[in-house]
């Protein structure tokens, strides 16, 4: 925290994490309440409205908080009225999404529906989709505020984003990672692949979102150590006295592969970082051409 900024005073007893869907980020919210547990539904105000969400966290005293930003409290512990009136809110949203298509298709608009969502009260719905390039969604607006009747907001995401609204299987075989666990996207560049000695082939490292995978950026660090000092791919090696091509690496597996005109020998990276030295070979000296006499 800067000298210029002041921590904000929240009069709170308690704080909480706050999750709004299965696999959303959670947010802090504070309460003076004491009968608030984890796993409890709890109806709060955000920056879209009221809304209902789960509690994910025990309750923390606020005294410990070190931020500076300022903590929104929770309205009320919800009640049967509000999990029966949320239930309702998302079969409606499904009909809210069904209508849209089909003013999305009548228009002619390049649009990619993902989902819509009702705050609590039912004053706002909340629609995702998908585009290329901006929408020129007015006359949308109108026909969808006349069957409506609430506050509308249309907002365009990336291809990350839907990954993780849809979920699905990666090539691991496992949930996506940012349908499961991630809550913010960094970028990932090409760089991670290779220091992963990965053939630069786009279809084999890009995910569902058709981005590179949000994994090459997890396991980097990893792959910096292991090859840090190494010789490069392809380069040539000094080995018990021979030159050799280093034409594979595999640090996981513990597999170096040397080649020559006479032989080929498969060593262990230990082997490799201790006994070969990168060997590179003298330019021919330009011979000096004779002085005219």
């Amino acid at each position: 925290m800067s000298e210029n900024e002041e921590k904000v005073v929240n009069n709170y007893k308690y704080l909480i994490s706050i999750r709004f869907n299965d696999n959303g980020k959670a947010y802090t919210f504070g309460t003076d309440d004491d009968t608030i547990e984890n796993k409890d539904y709890v109806v709060v105000e955000t920056v879209q409205g009221i809304e209902l969400g789960q509690v994910v966290s025990d309750k923390k005293d606020a005294k410990e908080y070190t931020g500076n930003l300022e903590i929104k409290p929770i309205m009320r512990k919800a009640n049967d009225e509000d999990c029966k009136m949320h239930k309702e809110n998302i079969k409606l949203a499904k009909e809210a999404l069904a209508f849209c298509q089909s003013q999305i298709a009548e228009l002619g608009l390049d649009m990619n529906l993902i989902s819509a969502e009702y705050t609590l009260d039912r004053r706002k719905i909340l629609i995702i989709y998908l585009a290329d390039q901006r929408v020129d969604f007015r006359e949308l607006l109108k026909r969808l505020a006349a069957q409506l009747h609430c506050r509308i907001e249309l907002k365009q995401i990336g291809d990350r984003d839907k990954a993780k609204l849809v979920g699905g299987i990666g090539v691991c075989g496992r949930e996506l990672c940012c349908h499961k666990f991630m809550t913010n996207f960094e970028i990932v560049g090409i760089n991670s692949a290779k220091n992963q000695l990965l053939s630069l082939n786009a279809a084999k490292l890009s995910g569902q979102c058709g981005k590179l995978m949000c994994c090459l950026r997890f396991e980097d660090e990893v792959y910096k150590e292991m090859i840090a000092g190494l010789p490069k791919l392809n380069s040539q090696v000094q080995f018990r006295g021979k030159i050799y091509r280093m034409t594979s690496l595999n640090v996981l597996s513990d597999f170096v592969k040397l080649e020559n005109k006479e032989e080929v020998l498969y060593i262990s990276v230990k082997e490799l970082r201790s006994e070969a030295k990168p060997f590179k070979m003298e330019p021919p000296k330009k011979k000096e051409k004779p002085k005219n006499e």
